[in-house]
């Protein structure tokens, strides 16, 4: 499946090192198949979001996914992509970025006709192929008639969804300058949330969190000196207050890192797929490991 990692220490900026993937000889054995992209997003000091991103389909592009990017800002968002939809190019690589936001998806949604016809004028907002941006739009769709309240966006996109899309898993993070968002839907997929002091558990350490698939690693000494909250699809630390998202939990994580939880979709979607329900290219998609 792929991955999926989200940072806030809003209002501090901070300096933080990823990288996408590690060394060829330190992928897992356990990983069923390579990645098809990675990407990176985070935001300047004026608020501009930047994007570096990548489909892995090369050499030129796997060194590119290897190399340590050391960035500033108060929130990232990171992806590690298994293609379910849409060819290997950088337009369906996450994160997306829309009207100022940045957006990463784990996940499988169906009937993309049917979504296309719901988004009508606002399909010009999806430069790529994926179910993924196309549910973005939808989400940037409802925010934009909310006020630009991105809560309230991300409800109404995944309520409709709920009802009429099959979905085998929507995990997203979303993010601002100053502001994450993450939605764990239905119980596919896992999404884990880690409030973390500052030094972490032990009170004096900076971060330095690793995926147990040899896929994505992030370092910042900044977070020895003052709290953040991370957003993962799986723990990647030793920490003992990661926690396990809800089936239909919504997380977000406010300009002051104030944190609200709450159940926004309690019931499963009404068209609910198993893995076995997917296209091939898809299925493995979602069962790499």
């Amino acid at each position: 499946m792929c991955r999926l990692f989200g940072l806030s220490s809003a209002p501090r900026r901070t300096r933080a090192t990823f990288w996408l993937l590690d060394a060829p000889d330190s992928l897992s054995d356990q990983s069923h198949r390579d990645p098809d992209g990675t990407g990176l997003g985070f935001f300047d000091a004026d608020g501009t979001p930047q994007v570096h991103k990548a489909p892995v389909a090369a050499y030129e592009d796997r060194a590119f996914a290897e190399e340590a990017r050391t960035v500033e800002s108060a929130t990232f968002v990171a992806h590690i992509r298994f293609a379910s939809t849409g060819a290997l190019e950088v337009r369906n690589t996450h994160p997306f970025e829309q009207d100022g936001r940045l957006f990463a998806h784990n996940g499988v949604i169906e009937d993309l006709p049917r979504l296309d016809a719901h988004l009508g004028p606002d399909r010009s907002l999806v430069e790529g192929d994926t179910d993924s941006e196309r549910f973005f739009a939808l989400i940037t769709r409802e925010t934009a008639a909310r006020g630009g309240d991105v809560t309230a966006g991300i409800e109404a996109a995944a309520r409709w969804a709920a009802q009429n899309l099959p979905i085998y898993a929507l995990n997203i993070i979303l993010t601002t300058a100053d502001q994450l968002w993450a939605l764990r839907y239905p119980d596919t997929h896992d999404l884990y949330v880690l409030q973390r002091p500052a030094g972490g558990r032990h009170g004096d350490r900076h971060l330095d969190h690793s995926g147990t698939a040899g896929r994505l690693r992030v370092h910042s000494t900044d977070l020895a000196g003052h709290g953040a909250t991370a957003v993962a699809s799986e723990r990647m630390d030793d920490h003992p207050d990661w926690q396990l998202m809800e089936s239909g939990e919504l997380l977000h994580v406010g300009p002051d890192r104030t944190t609200t939880r709450r159940i926004l979709l309690p019931d499963e979607p009404v068209h609910r797929l198993t893995l076995a329900d997917l296209h091939p290219a898809a299925a493995a998609s979602q069962a790499s490991a």
